[in-house]
């Protein structure tokens, strides 16, 4: 006779300050509050459950930004995840102010594979073990390089570098625990829907890993994919939905008997509202209000940003002022930086603080012709045109990219109207970030291009330069040429 036990697993990811209900339809949709509202009416409703948030909670709000992920630790606290485990944007704001937050947090947060390069002490609990009702669950954090850029600028934290080496880690880690009678165990990812196919591939069955639930790629699903017997989710992005496992574990073979999965929308018809937590939400809101609510100025219309895979209205209007107010060739702007799906008509501050939430330092770095078009070469590679989650860029005025979308390759790059010439030079403006990156993000090394000529620190804020354009104009055109051609 099989000995079965329910066990309810909810899951967010990517939430990136997302702390608003917004009206949609007449009708309230996402925000913290509802969401702890319906955490809240399952957890009473349900024996078992488990609450876990596969990172990114932080970066995309102005009130994550104003304190530096602070208010997001105290709105988390209140929410009570009981795991979460750490994404890209949790290592924004330093190493150090992250270890600092961990502090305030009062629910475990678990990585596998960031450590101290001098002694490969890990900086996080690799993993952690929740008891239910006589059930020990395993959940264990990864986060690999690819999606860690920022914490290659801290030289004293490394990362595994890959899935392959996660896999190895992730052995040991089940290897050690198998005398702990682990009933269920759980991977919290972040690293990307791709590569989380990729690493379910590489799990041995007998480590015994039943689910994968990721986070990184924004991925929407309308049901679980299997990978190696690995169910694998995610739950899109933002506070507008939650994913939900019901579960039936075989405790005696440690395994899964059966399983529902769905995408719950959290709006008010699904989930009453937590009036406490909305009182701690406008706390903040009503002070980033005061701090945030200026005039900057007015667009035509509003301007939009549907998403990082392809050329924005946003994009190329920030990208040119960017450019010609710093005295440069070619801006590229990172797609992901921009956070919001429109900006205007009218334009407060808060609402560019919303759109663009990074203060980074931008960058002059000069590039011969034939660098630049490796540069170009390597954004729109072979991954872009499969859909993979890799880093595009908005791109200023003069620079024209063609593309085959059924070839998968670029056909043609100009700049002002000719080809470019494999000796010319060009300015080149990048955010700090990817300055630093530039290997991983462009094909070429910061060694590379300085041999060109010394880089320099342009401006130590791009929204300072985007504030102080946009403010002095009182009607702003954005620029319609097009950039990004995509051609069958």
């Amino acid at each position: 006779m099989k000995h079965l036990k329910k066990l309810t697993i909810l899951h967010s990811n990517d939430m990136h300050g997302d702390f608003l209900a917004k009206k949609v339809d007449d009708k309230l949709l996402g925000g913290v509050s509802l969401l702890s509202g319906y955490i809240n009416k399952v957890r009473s409703e349900e024996e078992n459950v488990l609450y876990a948030i596969a990172g990114d909670m932080f970066r995309g709000s102005v009130i994550d930004s104003e304190y530096k992920g602070l208010s997001t630790i105290e709105i988390m606290n209140m929410l009570a995840p009981d795991v979460v485990t750490l994404g890209n944007h949790e290592v924004d704001y330093g190493i150090g102010h992250l270890l600092f937050i961990e502090k305030c947090a009062r629910f475990p947060i678990i990585n596998a594979n960031m450590y101290l390069t001098t002694n490969h002490v890990r900086l996080f609990n690799s993993h952690v073990i929740l008891e239910v009702d006589g059930m020990k669950i395993l959940f264990i954090g990864v986060l690999t390089e690819e999606v860690l850029a920022q914490a290659r600028q801290e030289k004293l934290v490394g990362a595994i570098v890959d899935v392959y080496e996660a896999a190895t880690e992730i052995g040991k880690i089940c290897n050690a625990y198998q005398t702990e009678d682990i009933d269920f165990t759980v991977l919290l990812t972040h690293i990307g829907f791709e590569e989380d196919k990729r690493l379910a591939e590489l799990l041995d069955p007998r480590w015994n890993v039943d689910v994968i639930i990721g986070g990184h790629s924004h991925t929407l699903l309308e049901e679980p994919c299997v990978v190696n017997g690995i169910p694998i989710v995610q739950a899109a992005t933002g506070t507008g939905q939650i994913g939900r496992f019901d579960i039936m574990v075989d405790t005696d073979k440690n395994a899964i008997d059966s399983y529902t999965w769905e995408l719950i929308p959290i709006d008010e018809t699904h989930c009453p509202r937590d009036t406490a937590l909305e009182e701690v939400i406008l706390k903040y809101k009503d002070a980033t209000d005061e701090k945030y609510g200026r005039y900057v100025t007015r667009f035509t219309r509003a301007y939009t940003n549907p998403g990082r895979n392809q050329e924005t209205e946003i994009g190329r209007l920030f990208s040119d002022i960017i450019c010609d107010n710093l005295g440069l060739d070619i801006m590229f702007m990172a797609s992901g930086s921009f956070r919001a799906k429109s900006l205007g008509p009218i334009v407060q501050y808060q609402d560019l603080i919303q759109m663009f939430p990074f203060h980074d330092e931008i960058f002059r770095v000069t590039v011969n012709g034939a660098q630049l078009k490796r540069m170009v070469q390597h954004i729109f590679r072979e991954e872009f045109f499969e859909g993979e989650r890799i880093e595009t860029y908005q791109i200023s005025h003069g620079l024209r990219v063609v593309c085959s979308v059924s070839e998968k390759r670029v056909k043609e790059i100009t700049f002002e109207g000719k080809e470019i010439d494999d000796e010319a030079l060009f300015k080149i403006g990048l955010q700090g970030f990817h300055f630093k990156n530039m290997d991983q993000f462009f094909g070429v090394t910061e060694e590379e291009a300085t041999e060109n000529g010394p880089y320099k620190v342009l401006s130590t804020s791009a929204m300072d330069v985007l504030d102080e354009y946009l403010s002095r104009k009182e009607i702003v055109k954005c620029p319609m040429d097009e950039r990004w051609v995509m051609e069958e």
